[in-house]
């Protein structure tokens, strides 16, 4: 799941020696030439310890030599040690005064590799000066340099990066990696990479990934606990997500005898303080192709993920589902050009603010392998040109997954730094402003039955009143009542909580796009039940001033009230109410002319008019005071009151 994202090195002991020797046969012959000759055998099988030897034998008798250099650049690009291919091949440049063209593609691209970007530059422009014959390496080349020249520019104008270790009750001495937070930072869920045991049931794996997670205590992670059966198979699991309402868990299981693929997507639902049992998503989601790495968006449907099906644009591209119903997913659309590549494009995370989209890419200008990419969704539903999110966050080597907290400021990834608890460690880091997405806070707490205290499994939706576009979606815990839900900035949103045996509760938010820190809302919220005289107050229906006419914004929040009033056979009386400015004569006919702008509204929409009735009831009837601004609001309101 993880490790499908990989380079691929050119294996030079077959490629080197067929061609860059031609023009060291012109060099004079050498004593060292024989111990060149056991090296190369010994390369050929793969025994690099004693090829070196060989070389460093051969070195002290003739250094002047250029074959040696060039077959130890050969064991340490082999062997991943760039730095030392580079400044090897570059000695053989030096001393044939005019090699062969390749030996300048191969030596520049060992320097790009280990962030020479200068010296990758200017080698590779060499080559395409002179090994114009080599047609097949030259886009690649050509990649490579305009890679080059980004990672210079980029490296003049760094961005904020101060890594934090999430530290040893999260990190070990394995790799830990794929950090997954909740839109509270109360709950992290990670993958880890561990050796094989007597559970693991991969007969052919030498490690077995698994799934850890930890809770927030006093701003301190408490120490890290593996996800317990179901969820943990002896399969390997990983490269997973949480919803943002911290209710789903969807994760990428591979190697599986029962699974479609090599690697599929599951999902559990927490259901008080356990998972429930593995699914697999399935057909249209899943294919006999490699599926993993699932992002939620905020709004509890649409998940992103990254596939090498059929269809796509390159190897691997990003794809997006939605869930119609709980577990039941639709056909998966691609991302289209925009966001993919003839390269590989994996590792999707959906912002909560369902609109940013972060993803690893090795088919675009960068520093160099795999980095890390930003599309922000248009208006129009297409995706904007990725923006590279810029050094240090991305380097010569595979960046290849970011986790951004619900408020746009902290960042968190895998990374092998020095320093660390050994392999690749979980760090957080504040986020430059420029890499921020739309800051998005969160409303927390319980839904209950006003009279029993009951806890009760209520639908939760965040609803933006201008778009009508459904932002978040959850369900509180049917065993405890819990919710968490993300409220977003920027616009005016409606706050719906549905049963179907209550009437609806509603609230509106108003918050301006910042990334300042947001106080987040932590309210419960208890549903009044269906009995005569129970009054709703209707939050996001809006009149400008002086006026009757409904606003625009009002259309979500009384189609809410239709489909209640079509599932529950109740007469109701819509009530409109004033502050205290003005007269009473005055305030009598503004109330009730809104009111009737309901009534009118819910008839329109098919509510037969014997079920309903309106009234004005002025400033009499006030629910704060109208001393302070805040009351006056308070008081300006419409309701509903069942009233049969």
């Amino acid at each position: 799941m993880y490790s499908k994202i990989y380079i691929v090195y050119i294996v030079l002991l077959s490629v080197l020696t067929s061609f860059v020797p031609l023009k060291m046969h012109a060099q004079k012959s050498s004593k060292a030439a024989p111990l060149c000759e056991k090296a190369k055998k010994a390369m050929q099988m793969q025994d690099f310890t004693k090829a070196m030897g060989y070389l460093n034998q051969a070195q002290s008798k003739d250094p002047d030599f250029a074959d040696i250099y060039i077959m130890k650049g050969d064991i340490f690009n082999f062997t991943l040690r760039s730095d030392s291919a580079m400044w090897n091949y570059q000695r053989a440049i030096d001393l044939i005064g005019d090699p062969d063209p390749m030996l300048y593609y191969i030596a520049g691209n060992e320097g790009a590799k280990c962030g020479a970007y200068e010296y990758a530059l200017n080698t590779l422009q060499r080559f395409l000066q002179t090994g114009l014959q080599y047609s097949d390496v030259l886009p690649e080349a050509q990649k490579t340099i305009a890679n080059c020249k980004f990672a210079i520019e980029a490296k003049k104008n760094p961005m904020r990066y101060e890594l934090m270790n999430l530290g040893r009750n999260i990190n070990s001495e394995w790799d830990e990696y794929l950090a997954a937070i909740t839109a509270d930072d109360e709950q992290i869920v990670f993958t880890v990479k561990r050796p094989r045991d007597q559970g693991t049931v991969c007969a052919f794996c030498l490690n077995e990934e698994d799934l850890y997670a930890s809770k927030k205590s006093v701003g301190e992670w408490l120490p890290r606990e593996a996800l317990s059966t179901p969820v943990k198979s002896g399969y390997n699991e990983g490269a997973q997500c949480l919803s943002p309402d911290g209710k789903y868990l969807l994760y990428t299981m591979c190697d599986a005898d029962f699974g479609m693929g090599s690697c599929d997507l599951y999902w559990v639902k927490r259901i008080g303080d356990r998972w429930s049992r593995p699914r697999n998503f399935g057909a249209p989601v899943n294919t006999s192709s490699w599926e993993s790495q699932p992002s939620m968006a905020a709004d509890g449907m649409t998940v992103y993920f990254a596939s090498s099906r059929a269809g796509g644009f390159g190897g691997m591209d990003i794809w997006k589902t939605t869930m119609t119903a709980e577990g039941e997913f639709s056909i998966p659309e691609n991302l289209g050009p925009a966001i993919n590549t003839p390269g590989d494009d994996a590792a999707p995370f959906i912002h909560s603010d369902g609109r940013t989209l972060y993803f690893a890419s090795n088919g675009r200008v960068g520093m160099g392998g795999y980095d890390l990419y930003y599309s922000t969704l248009q208006p129009d539903g297409s995706w904007s040109e990725p923006v590279n999110m810029g050094y240090p966050i991305n380097s010569p080597a595979d960046e290849i997954n970011i986790f951004i907290n619900a408020s746009g400021t902290v960042a968190y990834i895998a990374s092998d730094k020095d320093g660390g608890f050994g392999g690749l460690d979980l760090y957080s880091f504040e986020l430059d402003d420029q890499l921020r997405p739309n800051p998005v806070t969160y409303i927390k707490g319980h839904v209950k039955d006003a009279f029993s205290g009951e806890p009760l499994a209520a639908r939760i939706e965040m609803i933006d009143l201008n778009t009508k576009q459904l932002l978040t979606s959850t369900t509180s815990d049917s065993q405890t009542g819990s919710y968490l839900a993300c409220v977003h900035t920027g616009g005016n949103i409606l706050l719906n909580v549905s049963h179907p045996d209550y009437p609806f509760f509603s609230e509106n938010f108003q918050l301006e796009k910042s990334y300042t820190e947001l106080s987040p809302y932590l309210k419960d919220i208890f549903l009044q039940p269906t009995d005569v005289g129970t009054v709703v107050t209707l939050k996001n229906v809006f009149f400008d001033f002086d006026k009757t006419e409904l606003k625009p914004e009002s259309f979500v929040e009384l189609d809410k009230l239709v489909s209640y009033l079509q599932h529950n056979t109740v007469r109701i009386e819509i009530g409109g109410h004033t502050d205290n400015q003005g007269s009473d004569e005055y305030n009598d006919r503004l109330s009730e002319n809104r009111a009737k702008a309901v009534y009118d509204y819910l008839v329109q929409k098919g509510i037969p008019a014997n079920r309903l009735q309106y009234k004005g009831y002025g400033m009499r009837v006030p629910v704060a005071d109208n001393s302070t601004d805040e009351g006056r609001a308070a008081n300006r309101r419409t309701e509903f009151k069942i009233i049969r």
